[in-house]
């Protein structure tokens, strides 16, 4: 599974002329999942996501703390691009899970960070739609997360 996580002072999704879904001051989640994905690499992603420290303290302190103990909210988006392999120029997407078995897999995930979170804070695009993802990087800040192959290290 990858997720490209940008922090953000505001991100919103739309489909056609509806705005689906809409965040303050948080984190903008992409998140790709492939046909090797268990639920193992979702809980670890899930914890990652959530406690990833990319938020200054009361502070001013950089990098000091989560999305939850900021609580800020998180709009994750399904991505199913970010499982691409290059063919020469042309993007390849069989690693990607077919969208039958991605999307309760992918709802899932959103149930988990419902359930590690706060739900209202927990917001989504529209699985498998067509979207305009509208992203205000705060920073810019990005970070490219991958879950592990094979067995997880226990240090993580």
């Amino acid at each position: 599974m990858k997720a490209i996580i940008q922090r953000v002072t505001k991100a919103s999704v739309t489909v056609g002329e509806d705005q689906v879904s809409s965040i303050g001051r948080g984190i903008c989640v992409l998140l790709g999942i492939s046909v090797d994905d268990t639920q193992r690499d979702a809980e670890y992603m899930v914890r990652k996501i959530l406690n990833l420290r990319l938020f200054e303290d009361e502070n001013g302190r950089a990098w000091a703390k989560s999305v939850m103990e900021r609580e800020f909210e998180v709009l994750c988006v399904s991505q199913f691009t970010l499982q691409c392999i290059l063919k020469g120029n042309k993007p390849d997407f069989h690693s990607a899970m077919p969208a039958e078995l991605a999307q309760p897999f992918y709802n899932s995930i959103l149930e988990s960070m419902r359930s590690t979170y706060k739900p209202e804070l927990i917001k989504d695009g529209n699985f498998g739609a067509y979207m305009q993802v509208n992203i205000l990087n705060d920073g810019p800040v990005t970070v490219e997360l991958t879950s592990p192959a094979g067995p997880t290290d226990p240090k993580q």
